[in-house]
């Protein structure tokens, strides 16, 4: 395959482009600022000198005139008309078609080449929003850094391998004065591939990390193209409009972003259509000539929420109900319920038909985006403005958490709802009928064990003199979380839960620790509820654990998750043997059981519950893969109460199925 000639000279226009186009903008609302002009001279110079050097003479030309337009600005008191804004604009708009024309060695590359526009904000009206994913220089320099690095150790584990082949000949020759070189020899060796095995694994964990933050792209990278969007649409229409958007230091999948980009210039649109009035009509409402047009995206837990808000004269009830009339629809009397008509697309309030309204197609747009996501809309509006909030769920996202243990496990809480740590002496918990409490910062705060699944019956082996809590807020309210200790803060990827996994409420995701293990983050925002309730339903219904045995930690731990959303209190064991200890110390419900274990069998397992006169009582589900007629009979000689198996594995009938035994 030929190389590319433009592959890094289009990393640096597109970026150099959408630095300029962003810098524009600004010089726009802030006037002739002379740090900013100068600025946007040595990007425009730097561009125009990449362009020379392969051979790119019209970019060089248009970035050579842009650097005219630019440089008597630098005389203090130098005017600034709209129309030089206008011109600037146009030629980084011009760039960025010159750049999506420029020939690949790649047959796709064409495509990846379209995301020029969409990153430097060079969008009409009618034109479909591009791309914006993007990987990081750097962030790619680090991931093409550990691949270096762990080539290097495998290097150094073929050479060791090389060694042993030697070794294994001496070994063979079997003289006896070299077997004590023999054996220093293979335990300097041993120790080499084990460091060399630890380094290789230490690399390829970061290695994975920074291959999934590549998916992860800044919001603030559509921050540009929305307030290009919303300055033209103005110009358009003769309207005045600043554009202000907050929370662009959130990270989420880039996916998510394309999809969302084409929702929101649509409202950007329609704000400017619809909402925002003439200057002359905002000073004789006693309003800024300049309208004003604003977004706030921020995550809450496993969501995030795109605020998006106009300061215009709000939504025309009377002209929605006109239209609704016009396609033969019943206008509902509910506000609400007529303001959530117009997100079911195809209905305008425009008059007439322009570049930007008329058609009634805007929403339709974030209808679609909504659908494609799985997320939701809803509006309000007044006398004040019209606000848009879109809700869609995150499939991967960037989080700083604070670790914790509990239950003998490592959990996850969102660092930006901790509130503060303490060292709690046990006499120091109040006790009252409603739980126990501490005293944080001369409040009383709710002290919550956190019990999450399996271990909960033996949780909080805290120190006898003193606990730790975590005080994070939770719905608006403040509370204590006890758990074992803490064990630092990390960056981590948040990931969805599997489809098939239904897991507790207060589960926001998952993340992979440094040996690969899933791990949950906890949503604040359903903790402090979801363990209340779980408290108060383990007070008033107290019944024993149900025990599973099964040497799968995937199957463990999806059936541990079924169950305890179920309400229900879950042991784990790993192997007949361990399930076998836990059975004669504790009481349970339900056995439910593999059938395929190393050791002992499932059956094996049965059998010997069946002859213990101690468990014969206690129910037991066979849980296996294994659909024959003879696995079903053997497991009803040994005494099973029922035969599931994974391949037709139905939750609502295998809750079913529990519920009955469990509450015989």
């Amino acid at each position: 395959m030929a190389k590319d000639p433009y592959r890094y000279f289009r990393i640096e226009a597109r970026e150099l482009v959408g630095q300029l186009s962003k810098g524009v903008l600004a010089l726009e609302q802030s006037g002739g600022d002379e740090e900013q002009i100068a600025l946007l001279l040595r990007w425009a110079h730097t561009l125009k000198g990449a362009a020379r050097v392969v051979r790119q003479s019209q970019i060089a030309d248009l970035l050579h005139g842009v650097e005219a337009l630019l440089a008597p600005l630098r005389s203090a008191g130098a005017s600034l008309p709209r129309s030089m804004i206008d011109q600037l604009l146009a030629a980084c708009d011009q760039v960025n078609a010159l750049l999506a024309q420029l020939p690949s060695a790649e047959a796709n590359d064409a495509g990846a080449a379209d995301q020029a526009g969409a990153e430097s904000g060079a969008l009409s009206a009618q034109d479909a929003p591009q791309r914006i994913v993007r990987a990081d220089v750097l962030e790619v320099d680090a991931l093409l850094e550990g691949l270096g690095e762990i080539g290097a150790e495998l290097a150094g584990m073929r050479r060791a391998i090389g060694a042993l082949e030697a070794l294994r000949e001496l070994a063979l020759a079997g003289e006896a004065a070299s077997q004590g070189a023999l054996a220093a020899q293979l335990d300097a060796l041993e120790r080499k591939m084990a460091g060399g095995a630890e380094r290789i694994d230490r690399e390829l964990r970061q290695t994975r990390d920074a291959a999934e933050r590549l998916r992860l792209v800044p919001v603030d990278s559509i921050f540009t193209t929305l307030e290009r969007c919303a300055r033209d649409a103005a110009h358009s229409c003769g309207k005045q409009v600043a554009f202000d958007a907050r929370g662009g230091q959130l990270r989420i999948d880039g996916e998510v972003l394309d999809v969302m980009l084409g929702a929101l210039l649509q409202l950007v649109r329609n704000a400017v259509a619809h909402g925002i009035e003439t200057p002359e009509q905002r000073a004789a409402s006693g309003k800024d000539a300049s309208g004003r047009i604003a977004l706030e995206v921020s995550r809450r837990g496993y969501m995030v929420w795109f605020r998006f808000r106009d300061d215009g004269r709000g939504i025309d009830r009377d002209a929605l109900r006109a239209a609704l009339a016009k396609r033969g629809q019943h206008a509902p009397a509910d506000d609400a319920a007529l303001l959530a008509r117009l997100l079911e697309g195809g209905v305008s309030t425009s008059g007439a038909v322009t570049e930007l309204s008329g058609r009634g197609i805007g929403m339709d747009v974030v209808r679609a985006a909504m659908g494609k996501l799985g997320g939701n809309a809803r509006v309000s509006s007044d006398a004040g403005g019209t606000t848009f909030e879109l809700c869609v769920p995150l499939s991967l996202a960037a989080m700083e958490v604070l670790l914790l243990e509990a239950d003998g496990r490592v959990m996850a809480l969102p660092l930006d709802a901790v509130r503060g740590t303490l060292r709690v002496p046990r006499e120091q918990v109040v006790h009252s009928a409603d739980g126990g409490a501490i005293v944080y910062e001369g409040q009383l705060l709710p002290l919550l064990p956190l019990a999450i699944g399996a271990a909960g019956r033996a949780a909080h082996q805290w120190s006898p003199r003193a606990m730790t809590a975590v005080v994070i807020r939770s719905r608006g309210e403040l509370l204590a979380v006890a758990a074992s200790r803490l064990s630092g803060v990390d960056s981590v990827v948040l990931r969805a839960l599997p489809p098939l996994m239904t897991a507790d409420p207060m589960v926001l995701g998952l993340y992979l620790d440094i040996e690969g293990e899933p791990r949950m983050v906890l949503d604040p925002e359903e903790l402090g509820g979801a363990l209340t309730r779980r408290s108060d339903s383990e007070a008033a219904a107290p019944r024993p654990p149900i025990l599973i045995v099964d040497d799968s930690l995937t199957t463990r731990m999806l059936e541990s998750s079924i169950l305890e959303s179920a309400g229900y209190q879950v042991e784990l064991a790993a192997s007949a043997e361990e399930g076998l200890e836990l059975a004669r110390q504790n009481r349970y419900g339900l056995f439910l059981v593999d059938v395929e274990m190393p050791g002992m069998d499932g059956f094996g397992f049965i059998t010997e519950v069946r002859a213990d006169p101690q468990l014969c009582d206690i129910p037991a589900l066979l849980v296996t893969s294994l659909d024959t007629a003879e696995h079903k009979r053997r497991g009803s000689d040994a005494g099973a109460n029922g035969y599931i198996v994974k391949n037709e594995f139905d939750q609502t009938a295998f809750l079913a199925q529990i519920g009955e035994l469990v509450l015989r």
